[in-house]
């Protein structure tokens, strides 16, 4: 044997050695890790539109009479939070309607009442006190408008109120 290397384990002569690149551009990186997270909450926003499906399946069970919320299709606004960096975090939410306000009192009432669990420790409690509450938001604004709202409103708020104090009856606690 030869010591001589063979023809392919020869390195070039006019070969540098190997340049090591350093990015520079982490604020181009952070921006597109931002971008990325913004896509996964808008992602989000869109499964909390659907569970729009479940509370109007719940009215509608609720009192029997078929009530649906309505969901308008309005372009959502966009809120900006301030993240540690003091940049802005974007995301999309529905636009501010009646529809929307009566929700989250049903929702919250609802919820108060043991009808679905609490989002944070996943657990069902009836606390008839907050329930009330809900109810009696609802029945202020069912009052202060009165005269205000289109009949899709004033039915939806009606049949809301009332499979609201039917569950609000039927609770033990």
């Amino acid at each position: 044997m030869t010591d001589t290397p063979h023809e392919h384990e020869k390195e070039p002569e006019d070969q540098a050695a190997p340049k090591i690149i350093v990015d520079s551009d982490w604020k181009e990186q952070v921006a597109k890790e931002k971008a990325a997270a913004a896509a996964a909450d808008s992602s989000a926003n869109q499964a909390q539109e659907s569970d729009g499906a479940v509370l109007e399946a719940a009215v509608s069970d609720a009192d029997g009479s078929g009530a649906s919320v309505q969901n308008t299709d309005e372009p959502a606004s966009v809120v900006g939070d301030t993240a540690k960096s003091g940049a802005p975090e974007q995301r999309t939410l529905p636009a501010p309607s009646f529809e929307i306000l009566v929700s989250m009192l049903f929702t919250q009432a609802i919820s108060a009442l043991g009808q679905m669990p609490n989002p944070i420790d996943g657990k069902t409690t009836v606390d008839k006190p907050m329930a009330k509450h809900s109810i009696d938001m609802l029945e202020m604004l069912e009052t202060k408008t009165k005269g205000n709202l289109s009949d899709d409103e004033s039915k939806m708020l009606r049949e809301t109120l009332h499979a609201l104090r039917m569950a609000f009856v039927g609770v033990r606690g």
